[in-house]
């Protein structure tokens, strides 16, 4: 069973400050650089994942059209060459440098609305040998998963938010009862204060 403890630790940054967010508005999502086959996957991924949270999926979002995109490629260094990318983010020399001197093969950046909650995310996928082993069934449930809340920046270092069951794989029972929770109405879209994670985690409890 989650406890209270558990739940603040997935949204406590390095740093030491609890920070949560949820998405404030329907997803319109967009796929770059897969083929169809991959296209579908993940569209499957975010179908489930909006079923499990009760949130919304949408064509278009009437501010930026697509707020939550996915980028596949091979090379971070093609991520500038991307007409417009510099505007999506920020000082993304400096920030394409720091991704291939650490070896990253994945990246994702958040925008947020006024009142906090997510308004947009930039998840960024550099298929090396590793991410490349990997089943794209479970690579994008793992993607959206990370990208539907603002988990620490350390959440699932130690422990993948999924777990094999028979030839499936799919998301843990307590990670699956946190997405749900934290969708719930009655909860701020976005809290400081770690006692947030004692409302997430009554509610989790509740519903096991």
């Amino acid at each position: 069973m989650m406890q209270a403890a558990d739940v603040e630790a997935l949204f406590t940054r390095a740093e030491g400050d609890y920070f949560f967010a949820r998405w404030g508005r329907p997803i319109a999502p967009v796929v770059f650089g897969v083929t169809d086959e991959t296209l579908s996957v993940v569209k499957g991924a975010l179908e489930a994942v909006m079923a499990l949270s009760g949130h919304k999926l949408a064509e278009t979002d009437p501010e930026l059209g697509s707020n939550l995109m996915f980028f596949f490629f091979r090379h971070w260094e093609e991520l500038p060459q991307v007409s417009g990318m510099d505007r999506l983010v920020p000082d993304l020399g400096p920030l394409v440098a720091r991704l291939e001197e650490v070896g990253a093969n994945q990246y994702r950046v958040f925008r947020f609305d006024r009142d906090g909650a997510i308004k947009a995310c930039f998840v960024f996928l550099r298929m090396d040998d590793a991410l490349g082993a990997v089943p794209a069934q479970t690579l994008a449930l793992s993607q959206v998963v990370q990208s539907v809340l603002l988990w620490s920046d350390r959440a699932f270092t130690d422990n993948s938010p999924l777990v094999v069951a028979g030839e499936k794989t799919i998301l843990r029972p307590e990670i699956a009862g946190l997405i749900r929770a934290a969708y719930d109405p009655v909860l701020p879209p976005h809290a400081t204060d770690a006692s947030h994670a004692l409302r997430l985690a009554a509610r989790v409890t509740q519903a096991q």
